[in-house]
C-alpha cells in the first residue's frame, strides 16, 4: 500500500510538466525529446500497475502508445468544461481500438426489447432533492467489483441494480452472482459481451439468482456451465422498466426508488481520473453508448471543487456551480474515484439517456418510505 501511494505522488507529479513536452515532441520529427524523462515515468507506471511485457519490441510499442495517451489526457484537460481531470490510468498503455475490444459490448448495436416505459406524472417533476448519495445507505450498495478481461459490465451493472432494489424495498443486504448471469443467460454471450436487458430476462427465466458467495465470479472468457440449479435464489424480480429520456425524470425515480443502470460511450473513461466530466458531442459521441454502469446519486459541485473548475476554465458556464451524477463502474475500485466516476448533470453527457433501465422486485406487503440519503 505504501508502494502505491508513493508512486501515484510520483507520477502526479511528473504528468504535468512532461504531458506537455510529450505533446510537443509528437509534432516534431525527432519523436522523444526527453527520453529519460519519458522511460523514467513509464518504468513507474509499471511498477504500479504490474506491467510486463514479452520483448524489448513490445516494450517500445508500448512506451510508444503511452506517450501518446498522455498528449491525448492533455488535450482532453484542456477541452473538458467540468472538474474532471485525465491522465495516468491502468489502462495509458492501451490504445483506443484495444480499450474497446477490451471494456466495450463486443456487440452490434441493438434496440431494447419492447420493455414498458415509465413516463412521469405532474407530482413527479416536483421535489426533487438537491442532493442523493445512495452509497451512504447502509445495505443498498455492494463493493465495486472488477471485470477485468470479461465483458461482462452489462451483468454487473443489472446485479448492482438488483442488489439495490432489495436493499431499500425489503431492507436486506444481498449480493447477487454475476457468474450465474453470464453462464445461464440464452440473449447474452457470456464475457463476450451483451446488454443489460439480457441480464433481466435472464432473472427472469431462472426465477432469480443465486448469491456470489454460492456462485461466485470466474473473471475469464471461458463457456461455464450453468449452475442455476444447484443453488438456492437470494433475490428475484418482478419485471424490468425503461425510463423516459428525461433527466429531471431520471433523478426524481432515483431519489425515490433506488438506483438504476444507464448506458453510456465509455471513451472519456480510459484517461479520467477524477472529477465531473462535462462532455460534448464532439469528444463523447452520445449515440455511440458501449458501456453500462450503474447510477446511484447526483449533485453539485461546491467549495474547493469549485475553485478548481475556475482554475481549470474560467470562461465556463458551468463554473460557479456543477451537477453531476455519481456512477459505480465495473473497474475495480483502484480506478476513478474509488470505482466510481462522475459526469455532468443536465446534458446528456456521453448517451446518458438512451437505456435508463431498472428491475422492480415484488413489493413488500406494508410498503416501506423511501428516502435517498442527500
Amino acid at each position: 500500500m505504501e508502494l502505491t501511494v508513493h508512486l501515484s505522488c510520483l507520477l502526479a507529479l511528473l504528468v504535468a510538466g512532461l504531458a506537455q513536452g510529450i505533446k510537443g515532441s509528437l509534432r516534431s520529427q525527432d519523436p522523444w525529446t526527453r527520453p529519460l524523462e519519458l522511460k523514467e515515468f513509464f518504468s513507474l507506471f509499471q511498477i504500479q500497475y504490474n506491467r510486463s511485457y514479452s520483448s524489448p519490441e513490445e516494450h517500445a510499442h508500448r512506451l510508444e502508445i503511452f506517450a501518446r495517451n498522455l498528449a491525448g489526457a492533455q488535450q482532453l484537460q484542456e477541452e473538458d468544461l467540468g472538474t474532471a481531470e485525465f491522465g495516468v490510468t491502468p489502462f495509458s498503455d492501451l490504445t483506443e481500438e484495444e480499450f474497446g475490444q477490451l471494456f466495450g459490448h463486443q456487440r452490434a448495436a441493438e434496440r431494447a426489447p419492447n420493455v414498458n416505459r415509465k413516463v412521469e406524472s405532474d407530482e413527479e417533476w416536483e421535489s426533487v432533492p438537491p442532493t442523493c448519495d445512495w452509497r451512504k445507505a447502509a445495505g443498498v450498495i455492494s463493493p465495486v467489483k472488477n471485470q477485468k478481461t470479461c465483458l461482462c459490465c452489462w451483468a454487473m451493472a443489472a446485479a448492482g441494480n438488483i442488489e439495490a432494489q432489495w436493499g431499500i424495498k425489503y431492507r436486506k443486504s444481498v449480493e447477487v452472482s454475476v457468474q450465474e448471469l453470464l453462464d445461464c443467460g440464452r440473449c447474452g454471450d457470456g464475457c463476450r459481451g451483451g446488454f443489460v436487458w439480457d441480464a433481466y430476462i435472464t432473472v427472469l427465466n431462472n426465477s432469480g439468482l443465486a448469491s456470489e458467495k454460492d456462485y461466485p465470479f470466474q473473471g475469464d472468457v471461458r463457456t461455464h456451465r450453468c449452475q442455476a440449479k444447484k443453488h438456492q435464489k437470494v433475490a428475484w424480480i418482478q419485471d424490468f422498466i425503461m425510463l423516459s429520456g428525461n433527466e429531471q425524470g431520471i433523478a426524481r425515480y432515483l431519489a425515490t426508488e433506488g438506483p438504476i443502470t444507464v448506458t453510456i460511450n465509455k471513451k472519456l473513461l480510459q484517461h479520467y481520473q477524477k472529477g465531473v466530466i462535462k462532455a460534448t458531442p464532439t469528444t463523447c459521441d452520445p449515440h455511440q453508448v458501449d458501456h453500462v454502469v450503474l447510477l446511484v446519486g447526483f449533485g453539485k459541485t461546491r467549495s474547493a471543487e469549485r475553485r478548481q473548475e475556475e482554475a481549470v476554465s474560467s470562461q465556463s458556464p458551468f463554473r460557479h456551480s456543477t451537477p453531476y451524477w455519481i456512477l459505480k463502474n465495473s473497474w475495480g475500485a483502484n480506478w476513478g474515484e474509488k470505482g466510481y466516476f462522475r459526469l455532468h448533470r443536465g446534458s446528456n453527457a456521453c448517451g446518458f439517456t438512451k437505456y435508463p433501465l431498472t428491475a422492480r422486485v415484488a413489493t413488500a406487503k406494508k410498503q416501506n418510505l423511501v428516502s435517498c440519503p442527500p
